[in-house]
């Protein structure tokens, strides 16, 4: 007989599925990186200043918070496949929109509306990975769901940039025929019969949101999520290039290359947290990741030249690969296979979405009054009482004991 701890140190293969929705991920991400470089540009050709331009960046995830709860009751009572195809039609119908937007309040809500889409198949595709992936390889499916988002999110921009060349207009064409292709690939090889339990399984009910709420685990996810949001999607993009060029006296290019060692760290320890989460507990991983995060967060503010700004965001982001494949493991772990848990998933992507959208506002509003030490220092505290939230959460994975 094989004992829980042998079969685990066995990796189990990703089912087919689950590598249709990475696939389809780096398409979306790929495309997604097409447009970031350009938007501000293409919004400042309708004559507006930059507190407008911004605007259109934030309306995004702002429509992505909002519509999160009824994206959740839609995969409740649709399913995730028809509530991800869905999305991905959405964000590809405003995405070729906004490609032709005659004004500048006609490009806010073809923003507003590829929001509304991403929380989509965003919720569903976390719903998916949960339904699919086996209980002991959940944080490898998660890393690598994440890898093919981060080498998305990289390569994108590069060659958005190239496609602005020919015009503001021609990356948001390409992104949305991307995501006609990811669409395609996901419907023919994302069969619904994958997603039916076993035959002689029943169906569980779906999970309500007041069962998730009473796992201590859930609601320590809800916190690391909120501050993961904060500081990592939220206050490093929007404030730390304006601190490389006010206080290192450096151009643009520092900001990108202090993003681009924090997205290296950050690929770097994804796929061997996913490995050790599913070998050795998500636990360890949260809280040692959280902690990594949050002190070198805080130490941004301590950077007084290039190299130590690149450093300790390098290592900022390992701390965020070994948390992330953890966080959504545990999340799936609570869960459990053969259910659908739309508005339990919807929650906890509202947690970031809020950090992400709530980070920058209070953190430029401590660069204004107090400084940028201020703003870094109370980011990494945040991720910090996250940590100390998730010593005292049990651990989920089921072949490590609980604590």
């Amino acid at each position: 007989m094989i004992s829980p701890a042998m079969s685990a140190s066995r990796p189990v293969p990703l089912p087919r599925e689950i590598w249709v929705l990475v696939s389809a991920a780096f398409v979306i991400a790929m495309g997604y990186g097409l447009v970031s470089p350009v938007l501000p540009q293409f919004a400042r050709s309708f004559d507006v200043g930059v507190t407008a331009a911004s605007v259109v960046v934030s309306v995004f995830a702002f429509f992505r918070l909002v519509f999160a709860p009824v994206g959740g009751r839609l995969i409740g009572r649709m399913g995730e496949r028809p509530v991800y195809l869905a999305g991905l039609l959405v964000v590809a119908g405003s995405t070729a929109a906004t490609a032709f937007a005659q004004s500048y309040a006609q490009l806010l809500v073809f923003r507003g509306l590829g929001g509304i889409g991403s929380t989509m198949f965003t919720v569903s595709a976390m719903g998916l990975i949960v339904r699919l992936a086996p209980p002991t390889a959940r944080g490898r499916a998660s890393s690598a769901y994440g890898t093919a988002f981060l080498l998305g999110n990289i390569g994108g921009p590069l060659a958005g940039g190239l496609l602005a060349e020919a015009g503001l207009r021609v990356p948001f064409l390409v992104y949305a025929a991307s995501l006609l292709v990811a669409t395609a690939v996901v419907a023919v090889f994302l069969r619904p019969a994958a997603l039916r339990p076993p035959p002689g399984t029943a169906q569980l009910p779906a999970m309500r949101l007041r069962d998730a709420l009473a796992h201590p685990a859930y609601r320590a996810a809800l916190v690391s999520a909120f501050a993961n949001g904060w500081s990592n999607f939220g206050v490093r993009v929007a404030v730390l290039p304006l601190f490389a060029a006010a206080s290192l006296t450096a151009g643009p290019w520092a900001a990108g290359a202090a993003l681009a060692a924090f997205a290296i760290g950050n690929a770097v320890a994804l796929t061997p947290a996913g490995r050790a989460s599913d070998a050795r507990g998500r636990k360890p991983l949260l809280v040692t990741g959280l902690l990594v995060n949050g002190a070198l967060t805080a130490a941004l503010g301590l950077t007084g030249d290039l190299v130590a700004l690149l450093v300790v965001s390098a290592l900022a982001g390992v701390g965020v690969g070994m948390l992330n494949p953890a966080q959504q493991a545990t999340v799936a772990d609570v869960v459990g296979s053969g259910r659908t848990a739309g508005p339990v998933l919807a929650a906890f992507q509202m947690c970031s979405d809020a950090g992400q959208i709530l980070g920058p506002v209070l953190a430029g509003l401590l660069v204004d009054h107090v400084g940028y030490g201020a703003a870094f220092a109370l980011s990494g505290a945040i991720t910090l009482v996250a940590a100390a939230v998730w010593v005292r959460a049990p651990e989920t994975l089921a072949t490590r004991p609980r604590s």
